[in-house]
């Protein structure tokens, strides 16, 4: 492509409202184009690095041969009250009537499709296994669309589902699908992780994340170094703690008043906050329950679902707490709480000895109180977040680390959620109907793009890996309109280059060099060759790869294998 036909929509200013550096850079590099909140164009450019991702996703997902469709993007409201998440989704869910007020909404994502398309087209466990994907516009009303493609509401997703008739089956797959989009990533030149992660709004029982790993991510990753556990602190687990080895001591009743966090207790009472156990107050479906966890430690919402069994876990508003427990904020606590109340104590907390808590009245604490002597362990469970240098939970001699990560892709396995909800059934070896087992696997096609600048830029730009790059090559000649053999140089090596299948940029505008230097680095191109007079009387050409520092000559009469030799062997 010649940049005269390919026009470069590039700019030098950094946009007042791009807070992170892929969405500065997809504005300035052209890109991307903002049409309204959380809504993009994709600018040639821009498109031509999504298609490369896109085919990428596409051979590996054919590699395992899953089978891809396209389905509609507007879905009738009837699916989703049938799988129940109609009412549950929240607002993040677009709905909308058409001109005989019926209900729809535009898909975030496609359980409910697909569900109701194979209810239609299987009937027999001779038909199972099988895999459908898409690579389909999704949406989701984000309430504070940012950071460009990143959070955007409008977004490009495969999404792939696969159907089983027993669970082995389904590991069988899900085994298969994270090998995929290991693939997918590494072909990408992406640096990555997969982790265990929280299967949120979509369900299920496992799931796992891949995030490539940039300082810019929104999500924490806890990893051991020195083997291969990893899990999102969402549900990132540490080693357990010993119990302390302290003689009890009696308890003791304290005034304290006014007080309500930890850090008033601690002064007052001499304390630090590892002996002390906070109380938490939630709401777990709209129903309180009391949490306990250290007070050098935070409550892990997530964590506190799974253990409560509940939908959504929110903390309770202070008079939310006072109604359930009948004491005042900062006061409560596990020695003579109101009877009825769900409780847990978390892991570490329960280890605790000699600890101070809410005395559950006014203006008042316990010191020294000690589970089992003083009032009875409640359940225990793991509530709290995983911090950096506590003991790796698999291994014995590893320490947690904290990575930022992109997510870019989520693999899910569903079990029969949507198939039961939906009555989607086949029939068994034995004539019996079976509810379909069901997995699902997402990877964000256009938030890859903009993970992949964040992990590879420098201040001259974007430094695309070679697989993602809009153009192999970009040829950039100088004083072309004005020297009929740098014209003809650049020609042949435009052509050469082609006829080796690579996909060269000829730069060919009347403009500066500087200018057109400065918007190959910014575009982010792999590889650069310029071509003048004063290289060409001396019989060579100028190469730079994009992450080198200084450039280099290649002989003029072998200047097209050298390159081909370079690209293709990913010099």
């Amino acid at each position: 492509m010649r940049t005269s036909r390919f026009p470069l929509f590039t700019s030098k200013e950094t946009p007042a409202d791009a807070e992170i550096v892929s969405h500065q850079l997809m504005l300035r590099a052209g890109l991307i184009k903002r049409l309204g909140a959380g809504l993009y164009t994709w600018q040639p450019l821009g498109l031509r690095v999504m298609r490369r991702v896109e085919r990428i996703v596409r051979e590996e997902m054919d590699r395992i041969n899953g089978l891809e469709v396209l389905m509609p993007a507007v879905q009738p409201a009837e699916l989703w009250r049938e799988s129940g998440r109609w009412s549950l989704y929240g607002p993040e869910l677009l709905r909308l009537e058409d001109r005989h007020e019926r209900d729809y909404c535009i898909g975030p994502t496609h359980e409910e499709v697909i569900t109701d398309y194979l209810r239609q087209e299987l009937r027999s466990y001779r038909q199972l296994p099988v895999t459908y994907y898409q690579i389909q516009t999704k949406f989701r009303d984000e309430i504070r669309p940012r950071f460009g493609v990143m959070r955007a509401r409008e977004f490009v997703m495969k999404d792939a589902y696969s159907f089983h008739l027993d669970q082995d089956s389904l590991e069988t797959t899900y085994r298969d699908m994270h090998a995929a989009y290991s693939a997918i990533f590494s072909r990408l030149g992406l640096r990555f992780r997969s982790v265990g992660a929280d299967s949120g709004a979509i369900g299920g029982s496992v799931s796992e994340e891949f995030m490539v790993l940039a300082d810019s991510g929104e999500d924490e990753i806890a990893s051991c170094d020195q083997c291969d556990y990893a899990a999102n602190t969402e549900l990132a687990r540490s080693r357990p703690a010993a119990p302390a080895a302290t003689d009890p001591l009696p308890a003791e009743r304290r005034s304290t008043p006014g007080i309500e966090s930890v850090a008033e207790q601690c002064t007052l009472l001499g304390l630090t906050p590892g002996q002390v156990i906070k109380s938490v107050v939630v709401m777990a479906d709209e129903a309180p329950a009391v949490l306990f966890v250290a007070g050098d430690d935070e409550l892990n919402e997530v964590k506190a679902a799974h253990a409560l069994g509940a939908e959504t876990v929110r903390l309770a508003e202070p008079a939310e707490a006072l109604a359930a427990t009948g004491v005042p904020r900062g006061f409560i606590g596990p020695r003579d709480l109101p009877a009825g109340l769900t409780q847990l104590v978390d892991h570490r907390a329960a280890t605790r000895v000699n600890f101070s808590s809410g005395a559950n009245q006014a203006d008042g604490h316990w010191i020294n109180l000690n589970w089992d002597r003083d009032m009875p362990l409640p359940p225990t469970a793991d509530l709290r977040t995983a911090l950096a240098g506590e003991g790796c939970p698999r291994c014995a001699d590893g320490r947690l680390e904290i990575h930022r990560g992109i997510e870019v892709g989520h693999i899910f396995q569903l079990g029969t959620k949507y198939s039961e909800a939906m009555d989607a059934r086949v029939l068994d070896e034995a004539g019996d109907a079976r509810p379909l087992i069901m997995g699902c696997y997402g990877i964000g096609v256009s938030r890859v793009v903009a993970a992949a600048i964040e992990q590879n830029h420098d201040a001259r730009g974007i430094r695309w890996p070679a697989p993602l790059a809009p153009f192999d090559v970009a040829i950039v000649s100088i004083g072309a309109e004005r020297s009929a053999a740098v014209a003809e140089a650049a020609e042949r090596l435009y052509a050469d280059l082609q006829a080796a299948g690579l996909d060269p940029l000829w730069d060919d505008r009347d403009a500066r060099p500087g200018v057109k230097f400065a918007d190959m680095e910014l575009i982010g191109i792999p590889h650069r060759v310029v071509i003048g007079e004063r290289g060409l009387n001396a019989g060579e050409l100028e190469y730079r790869a994009r992450d080198a520092t200084a450039s280099e000559a290649l002989p003029l009469d072998d200047a097209a294998n050298r390159l081909v030799a370079r690209i293709q062997d990913g010099a």
